[in-house]
């Protein structure tokens, strides 16, 4: 029986057009199973505990896989690295019981967006981070931010993705069934803006998060900030459960994925 592999590993989302795995372009899931085959001579798929977009960082990312190679994880850990381009380090490697899923498992994650507030952004930082200069009112978006805690339906901050939509629509219409509806429901731990220097920072906790939920977050947050909406319209925002409502998504190189927490960690 193979052993389950458990991988934390960072990543520079930059030149890379996500995590999945797509023909013929560069994706942090493809890279590490060519580096995993080139190791190993196996060919398996590394499951991750979420699919970060385009240009998305990582500093803790899970994935998991199965190997039949019986190299000692901290032998795994060290080649990989190797093999793997200096965008992509993986940080650990665990066995784990045959049950864990890097996905089906996970009970929370972080993330967090930078937004840079200077004139001038620094080159070596901008790949890192959303730069906005212009006036924001930092304490509005601080207590609109706290509105979002707790179990809500998040349709409004959620992409509308009509590709993933069609494969269910054909399955209901060739059943005869009305498609199903996509459940919205998150439930935020934690949710908060705070200087540091000269950065603003969003931090969320959540039980899970939508596509693109946490940059279009971050996109109403800082219209609240302008004072083109107010603490209330994000309310009346987050109840209408329509992505037009919201404001345009925030860029993808200001996020980064902290981490990924599991039953039986130690909790933030």
């Amino acid at each position: 029986m193979p052993r389950n592999i458990k991988l934390i590993l960072a990543y520079d989302g930059h030149d890379f057009v996500g995590w999945q795995i797509q023909p013929e372009r560069p994706t942090i899931q493809g890279t590490l199973l060519s580096a995993i085959e080139q190791l190993t001579g196996e060919k398996v798929l590394p499951q991750g505990s979420g699919r970060t977009d385009a240009g998305v960082h990582a500093l803790a990312q899970v994935a998991t896989f199965p190997l039949e190679s019986p190299i000692p994880t901290a032998n795994l850990t060290k080649a990989l690295n190797d093999a793997l381009p200096a965008s992509i380090r993986i940080l650990s490697a665990l066995e784990m019981p045959p049950d864990f899923h890097a996905r089906k498992s996970a009970i929370a994650k972080t993330y967090q967006f930078r937004i840079y507030r200077e004139q001038i952004c620094p080159p070596f930082l901008a790949r890192y981070v959303y730069h906005h200069p212009f006036p924001l009112d930092e304490e509005r978006m601080a207590r609109t931010a706290a509105l979002a805690v707790g179990e809500h339906d998040f349709t409004s901050f959620a992409a509308v993705d009509p590709e993933k939509k069609a494969p269910e629509k054909r399955k209901a219409s060739e059943s005869g069934d009305e498609a199903p509806e996509p459940n919205n429901v998150r439930t935020i731990y934690s949710s908060a803006w705070r200087r540091q220097g000269s950065e603003l920072l969003y931090t969320v906790r959540g039980s899970g998060f939508l596509h693109h939920m946490v940059r279009n977050l971050v996109g109403t947050f800082l219209l609240i900030g302008k004072g083109t909406l107010t603490e209330n319209d994000f309310t009346r925002i987050l109840e209408l459960r329509d992505r037009s409502a919201a404001a345009a998504t925030a860029p993808a190189s200001g996020l980064f994925l902290v981490s990924v927490e599991y039953p039986g960690e130690s909790q933030p």
